[in-house]
Parts: structure tokens; C-alpha cells; sequence
């Protein structure tokens, strides 16, 4: 009985979700989980932890941009990661078949419960609803957690650049990461546009 307790106390829910509007401390908790990522070195381009206002800013921007969506990691109702799914944009039409992934991160504290991999399912889901054939994304060298990830989830290696980032005047390598999906078309639709996911 007393086992039984102790695994209720110590249960969490968790879920993922497709932002369009911050609710509730949903941009307080973005905030806060992104500088912790930062922090921890996983900065996706940020070296040091801007002002929050800055943060604050960046992160209504992304709602506000149609080219990109947002979904989010929450650990007993709280956002403690992101990942966005970016598609090209409309004058790239020979590249339209790839959507780009960033701003992947889950923080630290909230690490251990299948989240990241999770964030990466929704996204496969989406991108592949939205008529998609493959997904990109890149990755500093240093970053072997989340490399390591990727590839155990279908991302192959197609590129590395020596002269990645920039960080503490060293150069840091990084690696460029594709994964193909199979687009899910519904018979007689065109692929999914945004505003039509959003109405969902």
C-alpha cells in the first residue's frame, strides 16, 4: 500500500500540444524552460540568456508568423519544451517538399519522461498531414543528446560544416539532418495549409 502511494505522489501527466495563442503562464513557462535551455548549452543560436522582454517578444513573434507553427511539451500542465515546424517560404518552390525543424529543446528538470521523442512524433504527424516528404534540421556537434536522438528517430546525416557556430571564440562543428515521410493525401484535398490546421 505503501508502494502504491509513493508511485501516485511521484506520477506526472504529461502531453503535447499545437499552440496558437499563449494561455494562461504558457509564455512565463516558455520563457523560463528556454532560458534553462540556453543555459544548458542548447541555445538554438543564443550564446547567453537575453532579457526576458527579448524573449517575450521572439516567442509572440513566432505565433504571429503564418509559415510557422509551434508545439509545445507540458509536464503536469506546465510548457517545458518547444519545437517549431517551419515551411519554406512561398518563393522556394523547388524545395517545397521539406519543412525545416527549430528551437527544439525540452529543459533540463524536465528531462526522463519521453517528451522529446513525443515532440518528434507530433511533428512527423503534422508535417506529414500538411503534405510534406521529408523534414530538416541541423545541430551543433556538441549537442550528442539530441543527435543521438534524431538518428534513432529516422534523421540521416547528410552534411557537416566545420565552421558551424561560434561560441567562446572557438569554431563548434555542426551536422545537417534529413528524415523522408510518407505525406498523408486525402482524396480530391489539396495539402493542408495552416490556416486550416489551425481550424482544427
Amino acid at each position: 500500500m505503501a508502494a502504491d502511494t509513493q508511485a501516485a505522489e511521484q506520477a506526472v501527466s504529461t502531453s503535447i500540444e499545437w499552440l496558437t495563442r499563449f494561455g494562461g503562464t504558457d509564455l512565463e513557462d516558455l520563457c523560463r524552460a528556454t532560458e534553462a535551455a540556453i543555459q544548458d548549452g542548447n541555445g538554438f543560436g543564443w550564446l547567453r540568456v537575453p532579457p526576458r522582454d527579448k524573449l517575450e517578444s521572439y516567442w509572440r513573434g513566432v505565433l504571429l508568423v503564418p509559415d510557422r507553427q509551434l508545439v509545445v511539451a507540458r509536464l503536469d500542465g506546465t510548457v517545458v519544451g518547444s519545437a517549431q515546424l517551419v515551411r519554406p517560404p512561398a518563393n522556394n518552390e523547388a524545395q517545397a517538399f521539406a519543412a525545416m525543424v527549430t528551437t527544439f529543446f525540452v529543459a533540463p528538470w524536465a528531462r526522463g519522461h519521453g517528451l522529446a521523442r513525443r515532440l518528434l512524433t507530433a511533428i512527423d504527424q503534422r508535417a506529414a498531414e500538411m503534405g510534406f516528404e521529408a523534414i530538416e534540421l541541423n545541430v551543433r556537434d556538441t549537442q550528442t543528446a539530441a543527435i543521438a536522438l534524431y538518428e534513432s528517430h529516422g534523421y540521416v546525416r547528410w552534411a557537416t560544416k566545420q565552421k558551424y557556430a561560434k561560441a567562446n571564440g572557438a569554431f563548434i562543428v555542426g551536422h545537417y539532418y534529413q528524415k523522408e515521410i510518407t505525406p498523408i493525401v486525402r482524396e480530391g484535398a489539396a495539402p493542408a495549409t495552416v490556416s486550416a490546421m489551425e481550424r482544427r
